[in-house]
């Protein structure tokens, strides 16, 4: 399973994992692009697919997971339809490996294992685009600023489940 966000060289990097691991399935899970309020926006998760299948992909072994329309929770809404789509397929249970950027990687194994249930193994592969792996990560700001706030996320995810409790409690209104 690869979240789509990650971008082109992400795909080739689940493409090669796809094909390394002998996997039965690639699942491409994601959102959409832009804020909500943008006029153009589009399927990170559909984006994903067309790019796998131009790498040579089998269309027959890709599995789409549209998460729903979100500014906010996107790996917790990537996991829903990843979820979803394990159990149209029959596969509730399978192993899950979850390949992703960077340190985003903890994370979003902590979020779809939560999701996904005790029953189904989940692992994670964290992938970073070549030119973001120069130097050392404490001389780049940008890299720097990831780990913080992807460590920080982590532990709000561990300790909280990123507020979903609160949300999730409260009936919308009509």
């Amino acid at each position: 399973m690869v979240e789509a966000w990650i971008g082109r060289d992400g795909m080739q990097a689940a493409k090669d994992e796809f094909e390394a691991g002998k996997y039965r399935w690639l699942i491409a899970a994601g959102g959409y692009t832009g804020e909500g309020w943008m006029e153009r926006r589009w399927s990170y998760a559909q984006m994903a697919e067309k790019e796998l299948f131009r790498l040579g992909v089998p269309r027959d072994r890709l599995l789409v997971a549209q998460a729903r329309e979100t500014d906010a929770q996107r790996t917790y809404e990537s996991a829903l339809a990843t979820k979803a789509v394990l159990e149209q397929h029959g596969l509730e249970g399978a192993a899950v490996n979850v390949l992703t950027r960077g340190p985003h990687s903890r994370r979003s194994r902590l979020v779809f294992a939560k999701v996904l249930g005790s029953k189904t193994p989940v692992g994670a592969i964290s992938w970073s685009a070549a030119e973001s792996q120069v130097g050392s990560w404490w001389r780049s700001s940008d890299r720097a600023k990831e780990l913080v706030t992807e460590t920080a996320g982590y532990w709000f995810e561990a300790l909280a489940g990123s507020g979903r409790w609160a949300r999730e409690s409260v009936s919308p209104t009509p």
